[in-house]
């Protein structure tokens, strides 16, 4: 079993700390309407201290900050580290995102990716990494705008059991480091990182190009990129991955 109860107290509280910290959705404590299926998860959020309530409102407290935070650095690490395994052609070893760049449009990018040559390797990397898996589908639902908290009923979506039971399965079927064997999965992570690391110097390049007044900005980007370095190791692992999120 990849998801947990945990997993999902865990994935349901940043959709929500998401919402109190944006100031993008005021949860009352009182007549709370459609938001009412959610009020044991607050009431478990208000007694572990990382939320609080101002007036009839609940809003987030430094504790809940700090813990969203570290989700958001893991989630930016997953976009730039981790869905570059998304499209693989096992077969030859070639990455679709080493031709990102040729394409002009999202139309265009999507009918190359979804050629079936291309294997989803994210959970595998994973696995093999020693990540939880289900935090790394969830990313990828969050990217996907799958928790969309504009529409209508997303608080009966969020509580009910569909989308971790996709989540379960995603990971139950997906591609697994021993299908494709230690060193293969060492040397494709060798060269997904370099590739990252070759994309991320490509943006920066066509930030010169497009902004004459960078400056500061190629300080910053450049900077990015020697963050990331750590990751011509295969088995390089964050410590921001290392620490559960929540203390039930």
């Amino acid at each position: 079993m990849f998801i947990t109860d945990d997993n999902k107290k865990t994935f349901k509280a940043i959709i929500l700390l998401n919402e109190l910290i944006d100031d993008t959705h005021k949860f009352r404590t009182v007549d709370n309407g459609d938001d009412s299926v959610l009020e044991p998860l607050f009431i478990e959020l208000l007694s572990k201290g990382y939320i609080q309530t101002t007036g009839i409102n609940y809003e987030a407290t430094a504790k809940g900050q700090d813990v969203y935070n570290i989700f958001m650095k893991r989630y930016t690490e997953y976009l730039k580290v981790y869905d570059i395994f998304s499209f693989v052609d096992l077969e030859k070893g070639e990455f679709a995102f080493a031709r990102y760049f040729d394409f002009d449009s999202d139309d265009a990018w999507a009918d190359f990716t979804n050629d079936e040559r291309f294997d989803d390797l994210r959970i595998a990397v994973a696995l093999f990494k020693k990540i939880d898996p289900a935090e790394v589908v969830f990313m990828s639902f969050i990217n996907e705008n799958r928790f969309d908290t504009t529409s209508s009923g997303w608080q009966m979506d969020l509580v009910s059991d569909n989308t971790w039971k996709e989540i379960e399965e995603i990971c139950k079927t997906a591609i697994k480091p021993e299908e494709v064997g230690e060193d293969a999965m060492a040397d494709m992570i060798g060269q997904g990182s370099e590739l990252m690391i070759k994309l991320l110097e490509e943006e920066i390049n066509q930030e010169k190009n497009n902004n004459s007044n960078y400056n500061e900005d190629e300080v910053v980007e450049e900077e990015t990129v020697t963050y990331y370095e750590p990751y011509y190791d295969p088995y390089y692992v964050s410590p921001i991955w290392l620490l559960p999120l929540f203390l039930w």
